[in-house]
């Protein structure tokens, strides 16, 4: 391992699990991101959280935040002492929505802690310690490799597969204007489903990644179907069955619970011109119980992290001003 380098700043995508019958491993990358600056401190550990998803979200400041405990373990795997860190985040993503904003918070802490110290871990075992940490590999593979990541996690390693979405697919979030904890939508499922249900997910699941590894666009609808656990979790989303059964008249190519909810996704085909009848019909839905929603046009991001070394001769500015440009308005 070289010296540690004097800071780094990486860029980390948002995630979508599931897409309907992929429980647990299905994630699809998304353009929304968590930017994280990173440099070893002198003195005692610091953060400064910017953004309204961060700012005032109770989100810890001192060494039991997330992204400490998270660069620490890298440390400790590489043999590397770094006790103190100085960090700065932003992040796009809404917390507590089903968009991947904890693998994006690990998957950052964990790039941006190898960069630091010269890289000396490799994408597999930042994957497995991301799997590890997070439970499961659908959302933190498809943030930290990009693209459409087809993945399992047997408590003991993960292994995955990457795939490049359709240049044609556009994504439509629907974020309603309350949180769903992971731990309460997991609470909603049972511990035991019948064989008819699991093999209805297998075949499911599989027709959607055959579907999109082949461009079979017209597939979508059947194969994002699901009877895992959507119909154990409308009851926590207000209007999510009715938009499960009415969307892919609206122009949705597939529509499904993203993640642990309670944000709505629709895979959409961008020449399909119905965007509008599509977002329309999601704003009503949710309208009709009274929730408010913010719905986004989004597009698969394929790269993953972007990392970039700060030296110590680098052009001045503080760490928002150099985001200027690439954060979403």
């Amino acid at each position: 391992m070289g010296k540690i380098n004097p800071g780094v700043r990486v860029r980390v995508p948002a995630s979508t699990a599931n897409l309907g019958p992929g429980f647990d491993s299905l994630g699809l990358a998304l353009d929304l991101y968590t930017w994280v600056e990173m440099s070893r401190s002198e003195g005692k550990t610091t953060f400064q959280l910017y953004g309204e998803e961060l700012e005032g979200k109770g989100i810890p400041l001192d060494k039991s935040n997330l992204i400490y405990q998270v660069a620490q373990q890298v440390f400790a795997r590489a043999g590397v002492e770094v006790p103190e860190l100085s960090v700065s985040m932003y992040s796009d993503i809404p917390l507590a929505r089903g968009l991947g904003s904890s693998a994006s918070a690990i998957v950052a802490a964990l790039t941006a802690a190898n960069a630091l110290i010269g890289s000396p871990l490799s994408d597999d075992e930042l994957f497995q310690l991301a799997s590890s940490i997070e439970k499961h590999p659908d959302n933190v593979g498809a943030s930290l490799f990009g693209g459409l990541v087809v993945a399992y996690w047997d408590g003991i390693r993960a292994e995955h597969i990457k795939v490049a979405p359709d240049e044609r697919l556009e994504v439509l979030v629907a974020v309603p204007d309350f949180q769903l904890s992971t731990e309460k939508a997991r609470h909603a499922l049972p511990k035991e489903v019948a064989m008819s249900d699991a093999v209805f997910n297998v075949g499911h699941s599989n027709l959607l990644v055959a579907a999109l590894c082949t461009g079979r666009l017209e597939m979508i609808r059947l194969a994002m179907t699901d009877k895992l656990h959507q119909p154990y979790r409308s009851a926590l989303v207000p209007g999510m069955a009715e938009i499960l059964e009415g969307a892919a008249d609206h122009g949705a190519l597939g529509i499904a619970l993203s993640g642990a909810g309670p944000t709505m996704l629709a895979l959409s085909d961008r020449d399909g011109g119905r965007k509008e009848e599509l977002e329309r019909f999601l704003r009503e839905m949710f309208g009709r119980h009274g929730i408010g929603v913010e719905t986004r046009w989004l597009k698969p991001d394929t790269e993953g992290p972007r990392v970039e070394v700060l030296t110590e001769t680098a052009g001045s500015g503080t760490f928002m001003q150099n985001l200027k440009g690439e954060i979403r308005t």
